[in-house]
């Protein structure tokens, strides 16, 4: 695997990340809500990453040189989570059924945010691995000088 194919991976983990990230943070600001455009509470999503092959914004003549089978991560598809509500006895509440009851998303802050943390660090990792690709592309310039 050259270098450059190292930074075609390291930019599809971080964008992966990023896509995790931004649904975390959308599960966060949503985990109150209980009135959705869809009708009933907010659904919690979650992020599926698959491997994806890389392709190069540098043209064909980059891509034949990194070759086949270079393998990245992308955000495959979301997962909206099919569990009841949760319900929670609220009479005055302008969502509450004839009982009292209103459906709220099954979200738990303290969950969201340690998957906050895991998403940010991934993202960092990757960032990590791109700058050390940088450093032995710019050591193996100042060799060749």
């Amino acid at each position: 695997m050259s270098l450059f194919q190292l930074l075609s991976v390291s930019a599809s983990g971080m964008a992966a990340q990023r896509t995790r990230a931004e649904t975390i943070t959308e599960n966060l600001a949503n985990a109150e809500t209980t009135r959705t455009p869809e009708g009933g509470p907010y659904r919690r999503k979650d992020v599926v990453f698959a491997s994806a092959g890389q392709s190069s914004p540098f043209g064909s003549v980059f891509q034949q040189a990194m070759g086949p089978g270079v393998e990245g991560v992308e955000a495959a598809e979301t997962v909206i989570d099919a569990r009841e509500p949760e319900k929670r006895y609220q009479p005055g509440h302008p969502d509450a059924d004839k009982d009292g009851y209103v459906a709220f998303p099954r979200i738990s802050p303290a969950e969201e945010m340690v998957n906050l943390m895991g998403a940010s660090r991934g993202y960092q990792a990757n960032v990590n691995a791109l700058l050390a690709v940088r450093d032995m592309l710019h050591r193996s310039l100042d060799l060749l000088k």
